[in-house]
Formats: C-alpha cells, structure tokens, sequence
C-alpha cells in the first residue's frame, strides 16, 4: 500500500460528496459508487464550488480491479443494496470506513465483508442535498476516527484536504454523544419542522428529558459524558440556523425509509439490556418505526 491509497466512495449523498470533493481537490480523486450515473459532483459551500468529475459507477459487476479504502456514504438502511460493491473493491488489506450515523457501525457492515478492517467513524459537520442534485456543505468538514492501525490509512487518504480528521483514544464517547444529538434531531420528522422548532420551550424540554433518558443510556455503554451534554445539545440547536435540517427529515420528506432503528431504536434497545427505562424512546420509536416502515 502507497503512501496515498487507492481510494472508493459508496454512496455520492450529502456526506460521500463532500469527501469525494476534498479528495479531488487535493488530487486524489476517488472512484465513486452508486445508484444513478451522474455525470458529475457538485458541493457547494461559502466562498465557492468544487465539482468532482464522473461518471458516477452504477454496475459492481464492472469493477475490474480493489482499492485499499473503500468509504461507505450509504445509509444505514442501503448496507444490504451496498453488499455488492463491498465484494468487488475489496481485497484482504482493504480498509472500510464507515461514515454514516450510529454507534453500531462495525456489526452491521462485518456479516458483507470477509474480514476485512471495518473502521467506524463520527462525522460532525451539516451537508445538505439540494433540488438540483448538488450538496450544499454548511459548516467546516471534520471527521473523528477510533485509535487504531486502520485509521491511519484514512488519515493519510485525506491528509492536507478540507476535510480535518482526529483521532481519539475514547471514541466511544464520541459516537455515544454525536448519537445524542442525532436521536434529538429525530423530534424533526415528528413535527416536519427544523432546528427552528428547539426555540419552542416546550419543544426545548422536550429534547432535555429524552437526552437525559439517552445519556444514561449511552453511560452504561462506556460512554464518559457529563451531566451537562443535553444542555449543551439543546443550545446548539437554539442557536443553530432555523431552517438547518436533517438527512432523517429528508429522508420523511422524500418518502424513503428512515435510519431511525440507528438513530433512535438503538437507545430503546440498549436501555432495554442494561434494565434501564426508556419512557422518551418507548413513544418516540415506534412513531419513527411508523413514519418510515407503515403500514397506512
């Protein structure tokens, strides 16, 4: 393996898009997979525009040769449709970062791969996909990866680009707590509403009580967080913009099954195996299950 790896994308959504753009712009533009033969990338951000160069692979029978990283930018619920791409990119060595919500990221990916280094990560900055396909990146792009051999390949993928990467020796209580503030952005699908609605008191204490439920949740899991998270959580969305949005709100609006089993039925079920009461989850859960799943 090269100082700079061979390098795939799965899934040019919000996220994938903006990693394929830093990539290409530092000269290392990756072979991006997906459902639909687009031409081209677009990510927009303040300041300017990166367009990333297709065509966008739409046919894993295709692929003729494996890279050392493959990032997979699908959602949670697209892991099993993604399979397929897995088995041709990967071989023995090939590293597979996981850039997608959840804290379960290595289980879920393990059964499509034959051994190979799943490298799960936290992704911590907004990116939106726009009415005429292109990504609109809203805040500085920042990634956070365990401590661990195979971090290192991804660090040297996109080392010197716009997207920053850490390392962190507790990454346990980093996924834990970026899990908070996505189960808390799940309350938008419920009202259809953007961050915008945490003004609301009510809304606001709301949030509170469910993220304290999801913080001695996350706890028990080995997460070392402090009392103070959910504040913390419920004043970024306060002072966040109000039409800032989410991908599980997209997702509602757009029809598409939701990753709320991830982002939400997680804690529920935890809570559940460690004998903690999950009030907040046990209403909010089977609401999300209902909006994405139906019937009706």
């Amino acid at each position: 393996m090269s100082d700079i790896p061979s390098i795939a994308l799965i899934g040019p959504g919000a996220i994938g898009t903006t990693v394929a753009a830093a990539l290409h712009e530092a000269g290392r533009t990756p072979m991006v997979c997906g459902r639909t033969a687009l031409e081209r990338l677009e990510l927009r951000f303040d300041g300017g525009q990166l367009t990333v160069p297709g065509p966008v692979q739409t046919d894993p029978a295709a692929i003729n040769s494996t890279v050392d990283l493959v990032f997979v930018a699908v959602k949670s619920t697209q892991i099993e449709a993604a399979a397929p791409w897995l088995a041709a990119l990967c071989h023995e060595q090939t590293v597979v970062c996981v850039l997608q919500n959840g804290v379960e990221q290595k289980a879920l990916l393990a059964p499509y791969l034959n051994g190979n280094s799943v490298l799960p990560s936290v992704v911590w900055f907004p990116a939106q996909r726009e009415p005429d396909a292109s990504v609109w990146l809203r805040a500085k792009p920042r990634i956070t990866l365990p401590d661990t051999p195979a971090s290192g390949v991804v660090v040297a993928a996109l080392r010197d680009t716009r997207c920053e990467v850490e390392v962190s020796a507790d990454f346990v209580s980093l996924a834990w707590r970026k899990l908070l503030l996505n189960a808390a952005a799940g309350l938008m699908v419920l009202t259809g509403r953007r961050a915008g609605m945490y003004s609301r008191d009510d809304i606001a204490t709301l949030a509170l009580a469910y993220l304290r439920e999801c913080l001695a949740v996350a706890r028990a899991e080995g997460a070392t967080l402090g009392d103070e998270v959910p504040q913390e959580i419920v004043d970024g969305f306060r002072r966040a913009p109000p039409d800032l949005g989410t991908s599980i709100l997209a997702d509602r609006q757009a029809g598409r099954p939701l990753e709320w089993d991830t982002r939400n039925g997680v804690v529920q079920r935890c809570g559940r195996k460690h004998g903690i009461a999950t009030p907040s989850s046990d209403l909010i859960v089977p609401l999300l299950a209902a909006a994405s799943d139906g019937p009706g």
